[in-house]
This record gives structure tokens, C-alpha cells and sequence, in this order.
């Protein structure tokens, strides 16, 4: 009989699908040359993971169907909201960016931080999980899963980047 610990997910199913939320948006509003995409109305298959998290997004008036392309753009309000995550972010890097991990987790602590959007934001911020395929490369997670969309919406992902939190 084979007894192997499974890992458990973190973080609620709430923010995981914030933290999808805000890798979209970022996708959608950078270039493409820069790793960006255009999210097609009709995702394809190798896409369809992202279709609840698109819809919640325009719901949510972050995002809306560009009629002519086909496609989801962000609005002003996405533009704004992802204005202040970017803020939100450089903040955490410019303040910890010398810091080791584990000094960087009990200042957090101390300020009631939420570690794990902290941990989300870096990552979201300087570019460590913006090709998915690379990231499970880097840190050796077999199977690597190439479709991108099913991984950032797996438990898997998530629990692979808070890694460094759980140990701590």
C-alpha cells in the first residue's frame, strides 16, 4: 500500500481564482512580443480552463469583448485595477529585494501580510511565472504539463510556487 502525502492547496478556491485573475490581466495587457495574448472570445481547447476566469473578469467590468476582433481588452477599470497591483507589487520588490526569504515572511507576518499574495505579486512582478512551461522547468516539476492554461489553473501550480512559504 502506497501512503504518499498529497500536498494541500494553501490558499482558498477565492484566491486562487484572484490570483488567475491577475495573471490574466497582465497577459492581456502586455505586447505580445512581451509575452502578452489575445484572449479570443471562443477560446480554443488548449484555453478552456481560462473561459470561467475571462467571464468573471468581464463581470467584474475589468475586461470586455472587443465586438470587431473578437477578442477580450482591458477596460479602464482593468487598466487602473492592474495599475495598482503593479504598485502593489514594485513595492514588496524595492522594499525585500535584498532580504532572505525567511526575514522577508516574518516582517510580513508581523504586518498581518497576506504571505501568499505577497508570494503571488513577486512572482506575478518580475516576470518568474510568466512562461509556465519554463517555471516548472526550472524548478524540475515532472510531468512538465506544456499546456500553460491547464497548469496555472491546477492546484499543482499553486502549490509548487508557495513551496518556499509551506517550509517556513
Amino acid at each position: 500500500m502506497n501512503l504518499t502525502r498529497v500536498p494541500r492547496l494553501p490558499i482558498s478556491d477565492e484566491q486562487k481564482a484572484i490570483f488567475i485573475a491577475m495573471y490574466l490581466l497582465k497577459k492581456l495587457d502586455l505586447a505580445p512580443a512581451d509575452g502578452g495574448i489575445a484572449f479570443p472570445v471562443v477560446p480554443p481547447s488548449e484555453l478552456s480552463p481560462l473561459d470561467e476566469h475571462l467571464q468573471d473578469l468581464a463581470v467584474a467590468e475589468l475586461i470586455e469583448i472587443d465586438s470587431k476582433k473578437g477578442i477580450y481588452k482591458l477596460t479602464r477599470k482593468g487598466s487602473a485595477y492592474l495599475g495598482e497591483l503593479i504598485d502593489e507589487a514594485e513595492a514588496l520588490v524595492e522594499e525585500f529585494d535584498e532580504d532572505e526569504m525567511e526575514d522577508v515572511l516574518d516582517a510580513l507576518r508581523e504586518r498581518r501580510y497576506d504571505l501568499y499574495r505577497a508570494r503571488f505579486l513577486w512572482a506575478w512582478y518580475d516576470g518568474e511565472v510568466d512562461d509556465l512551461v519554463a517555471f516548472q522547468e526550472r524548478r524540475g516539476v515532472t510531468p512538465v504539463e506544456r499546456l500553460w492554461a491547464f497548469y496555472l489553473t491546477s492546484n499543482e501550480f499553486f502549490i509548487e510556487l508557495f513551496r518556499e512559504i509551506e517550509g517556513n
